[in-house]
């Protein structure tokens, strides 16, 4: 059985699937279609760049995953790693695309390619 709603995680109408067991689930294919991005920040504590980070990201409405790597040098090493050698916190990836720190993210959102990357 096929119904359409709404869900508050999803945005916009969703087409539902009924499982046998009464379950009813959003299908994959829209699902897929309105997925939220990924996006992870690596912070460390006092750090005022990473608030910064943290606050344009938060008045966007954009839910992220905070790696607080103050204490954690296996973390870190990751996303050195996953930064291409840069080192210094925040590092802002959005579906696994590195957009970079505090200035690089506030100017992907100032011409347009953050939303564009949100958007994916």
């Amino acid at each position: 059985m096929l119904a359409l709603g709404a869900s508050s995680f999803l945005r916009g109408p969703v087409l539902f699937v009924r499982i046998d067991n009464n379950e009813v689930r959003p299908h994959l294919k829209v699902l897929e279609r309105y997925k939220m991005p990924t996006v992870e920040v690596y912070t460390k504590a006092f750090c005022p760049y990473c608030a910064r980070a943290k606050a344009l990201l938060a008045a966007k409405g954009v839910t992220f995953e905070e790696y607080d790597i103050t204490m954690d040098k296996s973390l870190r090493a990751a996303m050195i790693e996953r930064a291409q050698g840069r080192s210094t916190v925040p590092q802002v990836f959005v579906n696994d695309t590195h957009i970079g720190g505090s200035d690089d993210l506030a100017a992907a959102a100032s011409s347009g390619k953050l939303d564009r990357l949100l958007a994916t």
